[in-house]
């Protein structure tokens, strides 16, 4: 199984363009040990030859262009993404499958809650209907969670409902259902590696930790370091919890519940631009290395 990192920043990347917090500024004036990060999404595939993206970022466009494998160059119109998995229906991960309309019909791989989202409160789906199409796989929760993606047979997926929020445009906002936000276990049939995927994770249940204390690598939730961190910077009055995420720091933080995985390779994505995490130097980012924690970049590459 290969990994490809194409964005690894929450929504709005980093720098985030209206944002002159001291990481946005910082990046911006070279004073801080950083790098830019695009806006979260990642590409897998079993042979290198076809990817499926988890998420589709505004960003898109030139995550591809970036990635040299997406663009294989066979035919005058061709592409090797054969899917696009939508762990949730916010719009940093749903808006790029309208940057994708050229081509032939999207295959998009997503819960009823987020196929709801999406002709509905923010109806991309129903937009794409009228240029390239859309052919939607349900991915269904009740039984097992596993579905396919025919042209990476050498990959099981099983789908898992999390405790996160449901953008402000869905009509159950705050009526939570399951299926509103997935992680994702990712098992390689022949080497029998295991990646576990959750971008937006805003509480551990038991089943969870289990999922993740299967897998070799666990690629999960940095959104944010503080639960008021928002706060702390003048930005806005939520705080992490409010918004779907688990901080890394605190107790219960994801820092604590990643200390307890002894099995997995542990990498943080979806990382906002205020997180000091992003300094490379910073003493958050200090203890994240001794707890064997890295910060995801883009273009890193894992595999399993």
């Amino acid at each position: 199984m290969i990994v490809r990192v194409l964005g690894s920043a929450a929504g709005g990347g980093f720098p985030q363009w209206n944002c002159n917090c001291a990481n946005c500024a910082g990046l911006r004036k070279g004073l801080i040990k950083t790098r830019a990060r695009t806006q979260s999404s990642i590409a897998v595939s079993d042979t290198g030859e076809s990817w499926v993206l988890f998420n589709a970022s505004p960003d898109i466009r030139a995550q591809i262009e970036s990635f040299a494998l997406l663009q294989p160059g066979r035919a005058v119109r061709d592409i090797s993404i054969v899917g696009v998995v939508l762990v949730d229906s916010q719009i940093d991960h749903a808006t790029g499958l309208l940057f994708l309309r050229e081509g032939s019909p999207l295959h998009v791989y997503c819960t009823d809650m987020v196929y709801q989202d999406l002709t509905g409160g923010f109806p991309v789906l129903n937009m794409l209907a009228h240029y390239c199409g859309v052919e939607r796989h349900r991915i269904e929760l009740s039984v097992s969670g596993e579905f396919s993606i025919p042209q990476l047979h050498g990959l099981r997926f099983v789908a898992a409902p999390l405790e996160s929020k449901a953008p402000p445009y869905s009509a159950h906002r705050y009526d939570p259902h399951p299926g509103d936000t997935i992680g994702v276990l990712l098992e390689d049939r022949h080497s029998g590696k295991r990646l576990f995927y959750a971008p937006a994770l805003g509480k551990l249940e038991p089943r969870i930790l289990a999922l993740m204390e299967q897998a070799d690598c666990v690629l999960a939730d940095g959104t944010f370091w503080r639960d008021d961190e928002l706060l702390r910077a003048g930005i806005s009055n939520k705080r992490a919890a409010e918004m779907g995420h688990l901080s890394q720091s605190g107790r219960g933080g994801m820092i604590e519940v990643m200390h307890g995985l002894k099995k997995p390779r542990k990498v943080l994505i979806h990382i906002n631009n205020t997180n000091p995490i992003l300094r490379e130097d910073s003493p958050e980012r200090a203890e994240l290395n001794r707890e064997g924690i890295e910060v995801a970049f883009d273009g890193m590459e894992i595999v399993l």
